[in-house]
């Protein structure tokens, strides 16, 4: 069993020296709990990098280094159990539960011996990321049999200049990174409200591609199960299958979808579909009355675009785009078992996205009248970050010109390799205070988010004697302020680099062999599901299924 916290990590939490006692439970309980039917929010609190190398399957990412950040909004109702966990080999996943105390989460326990007991006990460990909804869409392509193309097959479609159109179902910022060449970018949540625009004619071939698999195939099935009379097929493989069978990508698309081009032309075909998946609709009465149950979590989800969002949504509703919510539902939604109630003000995106989150196994509902509905929530409540001294750009080049100051850059690694202040070293929260601790010089911190560098600070660094202090403005303003910059593109090491996932990123650089890897790891997720992971989704029988 792990030794105690140290006196100095006591006194950063409470000022009396006092915490809670660690509750730990193993892998047995947990395995339980997990599949009981109640909530509970599982949260690997290792940086991402870590995270995307080997996780438990229902892991929901929360690094230390944004716990503060991100708890409230992922894990809302502080008396939900939760399970934190790390390795097992270091004490990021106690320190992490002691923080969520601290928040006002009551309910914290802590997995014995993290991801290397959980092994240990016989259950598997996963590598990437987005999980049950990357083995969701495996496992939809299985029972719909959704029709697909190769690369080879569109490549030679365009080239004979068909009638077909190509829709990515990546979000914009993805498509713009690379496309297929003719590509128009509609995110998945978007097709049932746009494609009648996008696509007038009903003879007109449609291709749904993404980077990889998924959205491919719940974008092209998400159109077969709304009755489109048009042939419909998902890329093989995106645009790594592209890529892979040596066909030009093009980079920096801007093909999208018209900010006026949606339609309900297909809400009738919506509402049958919800009502097929038994989706409830629900008044904003009933959402409000959920709301105050303290006995479950809710997260109240608008599914329209950054746009529409941005110009007005429902008070207490977080933006969970609806092709990224079903592509990675774990980045909005850190409790399994909670209630989601989605809505939009076409009557179309809501019921089609909360189809499938059914068959994913949420309890899913769709509220009635959307926008319009008059709903009011409370926001989740979210902590007050620290504050924290700042120096300004010309203030810090003067300081480090005399050498009274160390600077500690605690951005993503690649934004420090790709460029930072002269004389900076790289650090993370979970390592600060073993990077700093033979400093003798009064630190500065670098942070694109003040409120990181501040809790941070705050939990890592409350006993030194001389307060550390903040980049005001951070990078950006030091680069406004024309000082210099120093790349430095090997440094910190790729070993350093815990909160970076080579395995995901390495595929979009060229790296054919990557590329080949990523497919296969998606292709194999099926296979390592046990029966409890696996019973866990509800899609229909492969005979109830609707085929092309």
């Amino acid at each position: 069993m792990r030794a105690a916290p140290s006196a100095a990590s006591q006194d950063r939490v409470r000022p009396n020296g006092l915490l809670p006692m660690t509750s730990f439970i193993d892998p047995k309980t947990l395995k339980s709990w997990l599949h009981d039917g109640g909530e509970i929010a599982l949260l690997d609190v290792r940086e991402h990098g870590q995270y995307g190398e080997a996780h438990l399957f229902y892991g929901i990412p929360l690094p230390f280094s944004r716990l503060e950040l991100d708890a409230p909004r992922l894990v809302p109702r502080r008396g939900v159990r939760v399970v934190a966990y790390d390795d097992g080999d270091s004490d990021v996943a106690e320190r992490a539960a002691q923080r969520l105390a601290v928040l006002g989460y009551t309910a914290v326990h802590v997995l014995q011996g993290g991801t290397r007991a959980w092994k240990a006990a016989g259950h598997a460990l996963f590598a990437g990321v987005n999980l049950p909804s990357k083995t969701f869409g495996e496992l939809a392509e299985e029972v719909y049999h959704t029709p697909r193309v190769s690369a080879d097959q569109l490549a030679e479609m365009l080239a004979r200049k068909e009638k077909v159109v190509v829709l990515d179902g990546r979000p914009v910022s993805e498509f713009h990174k690379m496309n297929i060449p003719t590509a128009t970018c509609c995110p998945n949540g978007e097709l049932a409200y746009r494609v009648r625009r996008l696509v007038p004619d009903t003879t007109t071939p449609i291709v749904i591609n993404c980077a990889g698999r998924t959205r491919s195939i719940i974008g092209a099935q998400t159109l077969i199960n709304l009755g489109l009379p048009n042939p419909v097929y998902a890329l093989e493989n995106g645009t790594q299958g592209w890529y892979l069978n040596d066909h030009a990508l093009e980079h920096g698309g801007t093909r999208r979808y018209a900010a006026d081009s949606g339609n309900t032309d297909l809400r009738p075909a919506a509402k049958a579909l919800a009502e097929r998946f038994d989706v409830p609709t629900v008044t904003a009465q009933t959402a409000q009355q959920w709301a105050g149950d303290a006995s479950r979590s809710l997260f109240l989800c608008d599914v329209r675009t950054p746009e529409e969002f941005a110009a007005g949504t429902l008070p207490g509703a977080q933006h969970t785009p609806g092709g990224q919510l079903m592509q990675a539902g774990d980045q909005y939604v850190g409790v399994r078992g909670a209630r989601l109630v989605l809505f939009d003000d076409d009557g179309v995106r809501a019921p089609t996205i909360a189809h499938w989150l059914r068959q994913m196994g949420h309890d899913a509902s769709v509220l009635e009248g959307g926008l319009a509905s008059g709903l009011s929530l409370a926001p989740p409540a979210a902590p007050a970050a620290p504050a924290l001294a700042t120096i300004d750009a010309q203030a810090l080049s003067a300081r480090l010109a005399q050498g009274d100051v160390a600077l500690v850059d605690l951005r993503p690694s690649m934004q420090f390799r790709a460029g930072h202040v002269p004389g900076a070293r790289w650090s993370i929260r979970p390592r600060l205070a073993q990077d700093v601790k033979n400093e003798t010089r009064q630190l500065v911190l670098v942070a694109d988010d003040a409120a990181l560098a501040a809790w941070a600070a705050a939990s890592e660094l409350a006993g030194l004697s001389t307060k550390p202090l903040q980049l005001e403005g951070g990078m950006a303003a030091w680069r406004g302020a024309g000082l210099p910059v120093q790349a430095t593109p090997a440094l910190p090491a790729d070993a350093d680099c815990i909160d970076y996932l080579f395995f995901v990123h390495d595929r979009h650089d060229g790296n054919k062999e990557a590329a080949r890897r990523y497919l296969a790891w998606e292709t194999g997720l099926v296979a390592q599901l046990d029966a409890q992971e696996r019973s866990a989704f509800r899609l229909p029988a492969a005979s109830a299924a609707p085929h092309a």
